[in-house]
């Protein structure tokens, strides 16, 4: 396994494992950068993506993609402290706007900010990028379980 704290991370089996989804559900294959108040999530689209359909991205997967960005952010967060990730769920989306949709084979970067995090739920700003570009961007809490 690759180091685990040298950016970025592209064992994507390390990646998966901090995230509750699992194949063919995946939407995230590489962890970018991580800090206190963000995270940067990316994904090498394949085209047996299960959202993939005549070679487009649709924009249910991207949705998908940026709410497993939120929970790759926890779910790190949760391994440097040694603790199991928990689960989390999309409280509500206050916004998402999708100005492009990738194909396959393109790799995309979604920044996740956080606004505000209390008693485990998280308010995020998300930017999904493909070439340095922004293709959609949003809003949305996300709430873990109890």
């Amino acid at each position: 396994m690759e180091n685990t704290t040298t950016f970025p991370i592209t064992d994507k089996a390390f990646v998966e494992n901090l995230i509750p989804q699992k194949f063919p559900f995946v939407m995230i294959d590489k962890l970018i950068s991580f800090s206190e108040n963000e995270v940067i999530a990316g994904l090498t689209i394949p085209s047996e993506n299960i959202f993939v359909d005549n070679g487009t991205f649709q924009e249910s997967g991207l949705i998908e993609h940026m709410a497993q960005s939120v929970a790759l952010f926890t779910g790190y967060q949760f391994f440097l402290k040694n603790e199991p990730a928990p689960t989390g769920y999309i409280g509500s989306i206050k916004s998402i706007e999708v100005f492009q949709l990738p194909k396959f084979g393109d790799d995309i970067a979604t920044t996740i900010t956080i606004l505000q995090e209390f008693m485990g739920v998280t308010l995020v700003e998300i930017s999904t990028k493909l070439n340095n570009i922004e293709i959609a961007r949003g809003q949305m809490k996300t709430v873990l379980a109890s």
